[in-house]
């Protein structure tokens, strides 16, 4: 779903929140709905997580007409304004999002809903599994890391970054303390790092994640985003709106046994290539990949990636959703042979760097 202006709707979002009721067992964040509030979980674990609590489920009702295969895939973010996911949710045959919080499987927080007619028996993680806190994630860090900041996991990774402006203000702040920092400035750089996602590098001194750091938390090989005339700030970007691989992989594991052969996708805004990067990975090949993206530097990232990878399949990157009607779709589909798996996420250009 389009933004529009996202810190307007990030207003509406906090407007639109009900509070927390226990059901179940569990505590559950209510969002309202046109009809009913949508009801996300707290712990946000979905169907279950490779580790930690959850509900797992060996099967599940779904509406006859989406009984898959094809499978489909669809992201949103878990918090959205009044009736998204009901509107979502029509376009998807009613089937109830699957919310799950990628702090669950990294040391960042990604709280996301997922559409999905994929089974939810037999699923199995990317190993080895990626480290699980932040001071296992940047041990160098740990030297640095006052007892006061309580941080185990860092907040969700944004489109942009702190500039110096704030962590030199954070270095200031804490060089006018004798000793150690009171409860009040102790609050504010806690509070600061927690918005930003700084991390301690030396005495009193914070900075923001470099992009390769962002590109590991979200899973994506080393120098995956790197290079091709890519700028610092279209890193940032590219990677804040992307998958996080290992969450999507923990999903579609379970096409590997259904497809040994390989698999066509429909690939939908997916960004810089989680989703094909979570298939690759799990060891499903990819026969055909239709990919389309608008971004020509997302563009230009999978298909560096796809030639850097060796992929023995078909590429085919489009710009633009809006030009493919229903007769060039029937066209992509009789090229391929159909598609197993359509996945994709909202288009959201996130100007304000909160995603």
């Amino acid at each position: 779903m389009p933004c529009g202006n996202a810190t307007r709707k990030r207003k509406h979002v906090e407007s639109e929140f009900c509070g927390s009721k226990k059901q179940n067992g569990h505590e559950t964040m209510v969002m309202k709905g046109v009809d009913e509030p949508v009801r996300i979980p707290r712990p946000m674990v979905g169907y279950g997580v490779p580790r930690g609590e959850g509900l797992i489920l060996k099967s599940r009702n779904l509406p006859e007409a989406a009984i898959g295969p094809p499978y489909f895939y669809y992201e949103n973010v878990a918090q959205t304004p009044k009736g998204v996911w009901d509107t979502i949710k029509r376009f998807l045959y009613d089937v109830e999002p699957e919310f799950v919080d990628s702090k669950y499987f990294c040391a960042a927080a990604r709280k996301r809903g997922y559409i999905h007619n994929l089974p939810i028996y037999n699923r199995f993680p990317i190993l080895p599994l990626p480290p699980d806190t932040i001071n296992e994630a940047f041990p160098l860090t740990k030297k640095w890391w006052p007892k006061w900041d309580t941080r185990t996991k860092l907040n969700c990774l944004q489109t942009s970054i702190a500039t110096a402006t704030i962590t030199e203000r954070i270095r200031k702040a804490l060089e006018g303390c004798n000793d150690e920092p009171s409860p009040e400035v102790q609050k504010y750089v806690v509070d600061m790092c927690r918005r930003w996602n700084l991390v301690w590098v030396g005495k009193n001194k914070v900075a923001p994640l470099e992009p390769d750091e962002v590109q590991m938390l979200l899973g994506f090989p080393r120098n995956h985003s790197r290079g091709g005339g890519i700028s610092r700030t279209e890193r940032y970007k590219s990677l804040g709106n992307s998958f996080q691989v290992d969450t999507v992989a923990y999903h579609l594991s379970v096409l590997k046994d259904l497809y040994p052969g390989g698999v066509n996708v429909l690939s939908l805004f997916s960004g810089i290539g989680g989703a094909e990067v979570a298939l690759h990975w799990l060891g499903i090949p990819l026969n055909y990949v239709v990919s389309v993206e608008k971004c020509k530097v997302n563009r230009n990232i999978l298909r560096s990636w796809w030639e850097q990878t060796n992929q023995k399949g078909n590429l085919i990157d489009l710009a633009d959703v809006q030009k493919i009607n229903a007769k060039e779709l029937e066209q992509l589909v009789d090229l391929v042979g159909g598609f197993h798996l359509i996945i994709g996420g909202s288009p959201c250009n996130n100007q304000t760097g909160n995603n």
